[in-house]
């Protein structure tokens, strides 16, 4: 969801800078990085330490 919500924003960018006067390619570059940001955001999210899924009583290895 929020990526489908960062593509909507990014698009309004783009269609406010390109009404305004930028070049339409360069609004859309903008779009393309906060949706890039979000895509990072997303596939880093479950690694980091206060997502990580508990761990289960006796679910680590132990040796001998």
């Amino acid at each position: 969801m929020g990526l489908l919500l960062t593509l909507i924003a990014g698009l309004v960018v783009w269609l406010v800078l390109w009404a305004i006067g930028e070049k339409a390619f360069d609004a859309f570059m903008i779009t393309i990085l906060m949706v890039l940001i979000a895509v990072g955001v997303r596939i880093v999210s479950p690694f980091l330490p206060g997502n990580r899924p508990d761990e289960q009583p006796g679910g680590r290895w132990t040796p001998r």
